[in-house]
């Protein structure tokens, strides 16, 4: 699998290094994500995208990018929904024609339209796939699970996005990139076979309830263990005595306090991290029947998929015993 359809820009390359740590799930779970999706997958979808194995899961960071190394404006709100300033959830409109004709585009652009950019990108694959258009779909693909990961972040549908108002910033890394990068290689990845999504709108809006409702839970347990935690353990010193922060300038927890939270948490992040992959497969699937289950390998020459073929069949082994196939990942912290 050493050699791929695609090459990359120096742009691209030079980039990932200079992501924030803002990024939903950091760039640890997203390529994860991703990678672990493709295995959920039909043999003759699955093998299009093991092809291209090396883009798509390099590929999932990109929307973070676009948002902080390119400083796209468009690209913030897609990553997130303050649910709270939205009001009620059962108010929400359901897609994205409705959100512009209720909502003027500073609202959005401030609240955040990430359910409704989900469905916008989920449309725009199925078409692509129809087309048999390859390098847009494989892109619109690796973006879509991006978009999917962080819905299923809970503070990524919560106002209160990294503790900023309960006294507990930091906590959104630390979540999302700091335990995965600690515990992630013990969790189960294997989430069982890809299945059709009959009513698109209606499960990512039940991704979002979801992942909101355990906003407040994510929280409540940190400020509960800072209760009973010595103050001036809760984070690793710098040889200064300050607090020390990885290259983000994120705080970095101690082992020991994180393993106390990550133990509270009672599974709830490696829950999350296996919804994110069962959801992104189950979307690229439905996009690909609803296109009319297109023979989207036929679109790769046959001597790439022969090379593919031995470490496909390792990986695939793999990943039926939930075991996080090797990627490497530079650490964050």
């Amino acid at each position: 699998m050493k050699k791929r359809i695609f090459t990359y820009t120096a742009l691209i390359v030079t980039s990932f290094s200079l992501l924030l740590m803002l990024s939903s799930w950091g760039m640890w779970g997203h390529q994860h994500i991703n990678k672990s999706a493709i295995f959920a997958l039909p043999e003759e979808l699955r093998i299009f995208f093991y092809n291209h194995l090396d883009f798509v899961v390099e590929e999932s960071n990109v929307p973070d990018l676009r948002k902080y190394t390119l400083s796209d404006k468009a690209e913030n709100p897609r990553h997130y929904i303050d649910i709270e300033d939205f009001g009620s959830i059962d108010s929400l409109p359901l897609t994205s024609k409705q959100a512009n004709a209720k909502y003027d585009a500073k609202v959005l652009q401030t609240n955040g339209i990430l359910p409704w950019y989900i469905l916008d990108v989920m449309e725009k694959l199925t078409k692509s796939m129809q087309g048999l258009r390859k390098t847009e779909a494989l892109f619109l693909a690796a973006d879509l699970g991006h978009y999917l990961a962080d819905a299923h972040m809970p503070l990524h549908t919560s106002s209160n996005h990294n503790g900023q108002l309960t006294n507990q910033a930091g906590i959104h890394a630390f979540w999302e990139a700091q335990m995965p990068e600690l515990y992630g290689e013990a969790y189960n990845v294997h989430t069982g076979k890809a299945h059709y999504i009959d009513d698109v709108t209606k499960e990512t809006w039940r991704i979002i309830r979801h992942s909101h409702a355990l906003a407040d839970t994510l929280l409540a347990k940190e400020r509960e263990l800072r209760k009973t935690f010595p103050a001036d353990k809760i984070f690793q010193k710098d040889a200064n005595g300050k607090i020390a922060r990885n290259k983000f300038n994120q705080p970095v927890y101690t082992r020991e306090y994180a393993d106390l939270y990550h133990k509270a948490l009672n599974g709830m992040i490696e829950n999350q991290l296996r919804g994110a992959i069962s959801a992104t497969a189950n979307f690229w699937y439905t996009a690909w029947v609803n296109a009319g289950k297109p023979d989207l390998k036929s679109l790769d020459d046959e001597g790439l998929t022969k090379r593919n073929k031995s470490n496909y069949k390792k990986d695939i082994k793999a990943w039926e015993k939930g075991k996080l196939t090797v990627l490497k990942v530079e650490p964050e912290f």
